[in-house]
């Protein structure tokens, strides 16, 4: 599914809805070119069907009110964030063309105090997506919606890191309740069974008292049930079972390559490569974060590092496999052209310039993806 980017003349009439969400209600902002100032109404319905129902009762009011054509073009927008892409689904279902716009591509006011009110943020947006549409692109930056099945594979992706999140906070939480007794354990996979038999002690060699105890097997139960829902995470993406045949492609094409595994290829295929088709190798280091912006105004010029737009999680993926490929592609042109950078530099140089090897890494390894062009001096695995 892709989002709307046709755009349309003076001359055409068209029917711009901006919908401002929240939990307690809607602000809706209509405006069709016309008039003088957008018209704001509200939708408070408790269910969220209602509540589409109240939007799309509007639309057909307002064409009415305003002796709209049957067939208008109706352009409706709103912001993303946590109500996801069901509503963008929905209006497309009933005919509607849906924009789901990045926040952060919306001009603001620089004032220290302005005026923000639900209201005038959807008067804002309406505004700003007719002027999308009119062809000023900087207007507002759209978002691409992904299918259903996209969103699901890629929510199992992001699960298997939560849970290893969760993993580390338990093991965390107990070796800290350990240290206060003065007792340096490490949790293995006998701790359990040590813990109720008492074998566990602080360091005086006395046994640790039962309020602790049963905070230390509460946290162990919630330690087993995490890893037990990460061993089936892990065993479910590296079936494949619930990948794609293009997705599952992708991930056994870039595993061929010497430092990539399953659990490298499957986040990059799922929130990098495998969602969007990529027109060149700007639009690569873009979506990663990982291209430069500079600060250019007057005398002033100055280098303010990578955007970091995008996905956090997949820069740090691309950072860290930009290490292993170091290790494990050290004949490659790209390990060459950080070494010959890097050669009697401190620690500092070498992060920064890790950096610059993970862009140049995402731009090689999307074109190996296209194109089957393996990156300059990269070694395959053996078969």
């Amino acid at each position: 599914m892709q989002t709307t980017q046709r755009q349309f003349t003076t001359d055409e009439t068209i029917l711009t809805m901006a919908v401002e969400l929240a939990g307690a209600s809607w602000k809706l902002a209509l405006d069709d070119g016309r008039r003088r100032s957008p018209r704001v109404v509200r939708c408070d319905a408790d269910e969220p069907g209602a509540r589409l129902h109240e939007l799309l009762a509007e639309i057909e009011a307002v064409r009415r009110r305003w002796d709209l054509p049957a067939e208008v073009r109706v352009v409706v927008g709103y912001e993303a964030g946590q109500d996801g892409f069901w509503l963008a689904r929905a209006l497309e279902d009933n005919g509607l063309e849906a924009v789901v716009i990045d926040p952060a591509s919306i001009p603001v006011e620089r004032h220290h105090r302005r005026r923000k009110t639900d209201r005038l943020d959807a008067i804002r947006l309406v505004l700003a997506l007719r002027r999308w549409l009119r062809g000023e692109l900087d207007a507002m930056r759209p978002v691409r919606i992904p299918s259903v099945e996209a969103e699901d594979q890629r929510w199992r992706v992001r699960d298997r890191k939560q849970l290893q999140k969760e993993r580390n906070q338990h093991r965390d939480r107990m070796r800290k309740l350990l240290r206060t007794q003065g007792c340096w354990v490490e949790i293995d996979a006998r701790f359990g069974q040590r813990l109720e038999r008492g074998e566990i002690r602080d360091w005086q060699g006395r046994a640790l008292g039962p309020g602790l105890r049963t905070r230390l097997a509460a946290e162990w139960q919630r330690l087993e049930l995490v890893e037990t829902q990460l061993e089936q995470r892990e065993a479910e993406l590296c079936a494949g079972d619930v990948l794609t045949p293009a997705a599952q492609a992708q991930i056994e094409q870039l595993q061929k390559l010497r430092a990539v595994g399953p659990y490298t290829a499957i986040p990059l295929v799922m929130e990098l490569y495998g969602w969007r088709d990529f027109r060149n190798r700007r639009e690569v280091g873009s979506c990663a974060g990982l291209v430069g912006q500079p600060y250019d105004s007057g005398e002033s010029r100055v280098d303010q590092g990578i955007s970091k737009q995008g996905k956090r999680q997949v820069r740090a993926l691309l950072i860290e496999l930009a290490w292993l490929w170091l290790r494990y592609q050290p004949d490659s042109e790209l390990s060459r052209w950080f070494a010959e950078r890097t050669r009697g530099q401190g620690k500092r140089v070498r992060r920064i310039m890790i950096v610059a090897v993970a862009r140049k890494l995402a731009i090689a390894l999307w074109r190996y993806l296209d194109t089957g062009e393996i990156p300059a001096g990269a070694r395959l695995k053996a078969a």
